[in-house]
C-alpha cells in the first residue's frame, strides 16, 4: 500500500491502519490529508455546530499545530545563521527582468529557492524524512515553499523537482502556487510531498527567522531581507539578507550545516548559472 511517511506517522499516532484507507495521491498512494479526512468523521458528534463559511481550513490548521507542537517536543533542532551578499544577484536580476512586464520579471525569492536546492545535491542529509527512528534521503528534492493563508496562518505546498526547474519555470510555478494557496485550491499532494522546506519571511520585512522542521522532513531554510549593512565588500556597502537553517541533528550536525549554508552562499554570488 503506496503512503507517505507523513501519512505513515499520522495514522500510527492516531491509530489508523493506512491498508483501509483511499487515496488521493498520485497512483492512489495515501497522502496525510486522507489520513486526516478519515479520522475526522470519528471525532465530531452529532452536537458539533456547523462551521462558519471561510472554516474549511481549520482542521488542516489543528493538523499543523499539532505536527509543529510535536516536533518542538521530539525533534532535537540546531539553528544556524549566515550573512549572503546579494548585490551579484540583484544585479542579474536587473539585467535579465527588467524590460519585462511585472507579471514576467523574476523576484529574488526565486533564486533563494533555486540555490537552496542545488546546494541540497551536495548535501542530501537535509533532505529526506525522520522515521520510525531512522533518516530516510529523499530521491526526489521537492521545496516546500511557505505561502500565507487568507486569513491567517502558513502551509508549505511542494513546488516539485525543484533543483530542475529553470528561473523562469520556478518563478510561475511560485506565482501559481501563492494565488491558488490564497484561493484555497492547491492539492493535498502538495502538503504531503515536500523533502525540504523554505521560508521567505523576508519579503515581509523580517531580518531573520529559525523556523520550527515539519516533521517528517528534517531541515527548514529561512531568508530573511535583504538590508544594506555597515560591511564593506570592493569598497562599498551591500545589501546581505540572512539565511538560516533549522536542522534535526539526528539526521545532520552543525559542521555539515555550515558547509550547506556556505554553499548556497557560493551559488548566490554566480547567478548565471543557476
Amino acid at each position: 500500500m503506496r503512503a507517505s511517511p507523513a501519512a505513515r506517522k499520522l495514522a500510527a499516532e492516531i491509530g489508523i491502519e493506512v491498508a483501509g484507507l483511499t487515496g488521493s495521491g498520485p497512483r492512489g498512494a495515501i497522502l496525510r490529508a486522507d489520513v486526516e479526512a478519515a479520522h475526522r468523521p470519528a471525532s465530531r458528534t452529532e452536537a458539533t455546530p456547523a462551521q462558519p463559511k471561510g472554516a474549511g481550513f481549520e482542521p488542516m490548521r489543528a493538523a499543523i499545530a499539532a505536527a509543529i507542537s510535536r516536533s518542538k517536543r521530539e525533534i532535537p533542532h540546531y539553528y544556524l545563521a549566515h550573512g549572503i551578499d546579494v548585490a551579484a544577484a540583484r544585479d542579474r536580476l536587473t539585467e535579465v527582468t527588467a524590460s519585462r512586464p511585472p507579471e514576467q520579471r523574476l523576484l529574488l525569492g526565486a533564486l533563494f529557492i533555486k540555490a537552496t536546492a542545488l546546494g541540497i545535491r551536495r548535501f542530501p542529509e537535509f533532505n529526506g524524512f525522520f522515521a520510525e527512528g531512522s533518516f530516510r534521503p529523499s530521491p526526489a528534492l521537492h521545496a516546500g515553499v511557505a505561502v500565507t493563508i487568507r486569513g491567517g496562518g502558513l502551509v508549505a505546498p511542494a513546488i516539485h523537482d525543484t533543483a530542475d526547474l529553470d528561473l523562469d519555470t520556478l518563478m510561475a510555478r511560485m506565482r501559481d502556487l501563492v494565488a491558488r494557496v490564497r484561493a484555497g485550491r492547491f492539492r493535498g499532494s502538495e502538503i504531503a510531498d515536500p523533502t525540504i522546506a523554505v521560508s521567505r519571511l523576508g519579503e515581509r520585512g523580517v531580518e531573520t527567522l529559525f523556523g520550527v522542521i515539519y516533521p517528517p522532513q528534517v531541515a527548514i531554510v529561512g531568508f530573511g531581507k535583504a538590508i544594506d549593512r555597515p560591511r564593506v565588500s570592493e569598497g562599498r556597502v551591500v545589501p546581505r539578507p540572512t539565511v538560516t537553517l533549522a536542522a534535526d541533528h539526528r539526521a545532520s550536525d552543525g559542521h555539515r550545516g555550515v558547509l550547506f549554508l556556505a554553499e548556497v552562499d557560493r551559488l548566490l554570488q554566480r547567478p548565471v548559472a543557476l
